[in-house]
């Protein structure tokens, strides 16, 4: 069997600089309690790791209120700004991990929204980046993930300016579908592409290797927007193409009567979990 790993599978720069902030704190502090706000990247194992070494995950304001000392790390996915307010009136030691791509959104979704701009998000509402994104928009912010929700978008004061940012884990395609729609709209629109490169060189990379082959694996957390979103661009190439996010989660059989195999990973995969799914893949077939 012939098996093809995409060079583009597993950390990417925001993820790996993430990850490497939290073991940095551990081995600097080994006395003080560490914890991050929210899970520092989408993955189970990576977090089971970091809670070994004592790091735990506040998951809200609320329990951030509680605390009265400790350094807290900033996830890679970022928070709104409010949370930096409250870390700054607890006194509270504050890291920063947020990925220096979606910090560059906070900063352009606060500098257009003190201009008088309406922010328009393209992105999954529910997903912690997009939620953070809006808290750097001030009130006038707009969350759209479809291009039904696109049609019926309608700004109230047709002469404000509009300001179009995206999640940078978003589709490509689906994002110019969507400014495809509010630009026809005719508003005063500035348009910022604010997805990340290595998300759409995955994707595309991801794409052409699942045109060619017979069964494709999509590797990463349940919870990893760029990893589902992988799943999907492989799907509509490859009929067979499977979700996992560890080789426990695999059944061999399904790929006996296949002779290419592609394996990709979503941006918070570790190395060591594509290589065991890798090394399992060709010393079974």
């Amino acid at each position: 069997m012939k098996v093809e790993l995409a060079k583009t599978a597993g950390f990417c720069f925001g993820v790996k600089r993430a990850v490497d902030t939290v073991y940095k704190q551990i081995e600097a502090h080994p006395d003080s309690p560490i914890y991050t706000y929210g899970p520092i990247i989408h993955n189970e194992e990576v977090i089971k790791d970091m809670k070994k070494h004592g790091v735990k995950v506040i998951g809200s304001a609320e329990e951030l209120e509680n605390l009265d000392s400790g350094i807290v790390i900033i996830r890679s996915h970022g928070v709104a700004k409010e949370v930096y307010d409250l870390l700054t009136e607890k006194g509270l030691t504050c890291v920063d991990a947020t990925c220096p791509f979606v910090k560059k959104i906070h900063k352009i979704a606060q500098e257009q929204s003190a201009q008088g701009a309406h922010i328009v998000v393209i992105g999954n509402s529910e997903h912690p980046e997009v939620q953070g994104i809006k808290g750097w928009s001030g009130n006038d912010v707009t969350v759209i993930q479809t291009v039904e929700e696109a049609k019926s978008f309608q700004l109230k004061n047709k002469k404000q300016k509009l300001c179009v940012v995206s999640q940078t884990t978003f589709n490509y395609n689906k994002f110019k579908d969507i400014v495809e729609i509010i630009e026809k709209k005719r508003y005063d629109i500035l348009v910022l592409n604010t997805i990340c490169s290595a998300t759409k060189e995955r994707q595309e990379e991801a794409r052409d290797i699942a045109k060619r082959v017979d069964a494709m694996i999509v590797i990463g957390d349940k919870r990893s927007s760029n990893t589902r979103k992988l799943f999907e661009i492989c799907s509509n190439a490859c009929a067979d193409t499977y979700y996992i996010q560890t080789l426990d989660d695999f059944d061999m059989n399904q790929l006996r009567s296949v002779e290419t195999v592609g394996i990709t990973a979503g941006a918070s995969t570790p190395k060591k979990i594509i290589e065991e799914v890798q090394n399992n893949v060709r010393i079974n077939f």
